[in-house]
């Protein structure tokens, strides 16, 4: 007596793993769109606000103490683009340099600096600020009233890029590690091969393979102290007159846009600053964003 043969059970195994599989996409996708509700909802508010508040004279005009209708953003333009060169001269040839020797060496050292390298990318940006200040506007401006130069303040350009410097610094150190460790090893092998230094295998085959990388790390770290305001309360502390020195105090959109929404002294204008200020931080960086995509879309990396 022969016995029909049963239908094949369905694994459950299997069908758990499916359920587990959609429920994580399902997931994901749905904190992905939070996120990006929550910039398009900040975009929005910006835009329409900004948009509103934009005029050729918020560019071009700087504060007036006479007439408020015709203040505008020209100075903490200029001194935002000031204080960004400053850091950019300071910070990016420490940190990609830093980026190198952490790739190339290895020892406790090379660890040890990693490490530190992390904790000061977590330490809060107000307290590096309150370090510059110590560090260098106070040595300043005592050096300064006791030779009695007019023209040197402690508060000043240069401090403030000192401060932002040391904020993108381990950002700009840490991405450049990570991307050479993504240049194929085949490269520096066969340029070792051809009888290559070290030093020139870096130079002439590492680095420009890993330029896409380097300059998308170089980009946040841009973007990231683009919009602080904490630092430079200590240090560029803000200017109503017109002033590109590096020894001077300098105004910059995050200090404008900090005094136009917390100290008003005509609501309506100042809120219209600080929308209108806000617009051009965002447009700024986006733009570089942009630009970096289009200078770097032909990299090897990329191609990988």
């Amino acid at each position: 007596m022969t016995t029909a043969a049963l239908p094949a059970r369905p694994n459950a195994h299997k069908i758990m793993r499916r359920a587990t599989n959609i429920s994580m996409k399902v997931l994901c996708g749905l904190s992905a769109t939070i996120a990006v509700c929550a910039l398009g909802l900040v975009l929005v508010y910006l835009v329409g606000n900004g948009l509103h508040s934009m005029s050729l004279a918020m560019l071009t005009n700087g504060p007036d103490a006479t007439d408020s209708s015709k203040q505008g953003l020209r100075n903490a333009i200029v001194g935002t683009i000031v204080l960004i060169s400053t850091a950019s001269v300071l910070g990016l040839p420490i940190g990609i340099l830093g980026g190198v020797y952490q790739i190339e060496s290895q020892g406790r050292f090379a660890s040890t600096i990693r490490f530190l390298t992390d904790v000061l990318n977590s330490i809060p940006s107000i307290v590096i600020g309150i370090f510059v200040y110590i560090l260098v506007v106070l040595p300043v401006s005592a050096f300064a009233q006791s030779h009695h130069l007019n023209d040197v303040e402690g508060y000043s350009a240069f401090a403030g890029g000192v401060a932002l410097a040391i904020l993108m610094i381990p950002t700009v150190m840490r991405t450049t590690e990570e991307i050479l460790r993504l240049v194929p090893m085949p490269l520096r092998e066969g340029s070792l091969a051809l009888g290559a230094t070290r030093w020139r295998t870096m130079v002439s085959i590492v680095l420009p393979a890993a330029r896409s990388g380097i300059i998308t790390g170089i980009m946040l770290a841009l973007a990231r102290i683009a919009g602080e305001t904490a630092p430079l309360i200590f240090t560029a502390f803000g200017n109503h007159s017109y002033s590109v020195s590096l020894f001077k105090p300098i105004d910059s959109l995050p200090w404008s846009i900090y005094i136009s929404a917390t100290q008003p002294s005509d609501p309506i204008v100042d809120a219209a600053k600080a929308h209108a200020g806000a617009l051009i931080l965002i447009s700024l960086i986006f733009s570089m964003s942009i630009v970096t995509r289009i200078a770097t879309r032909n990299s090897v990396l990329e191609e990988k």
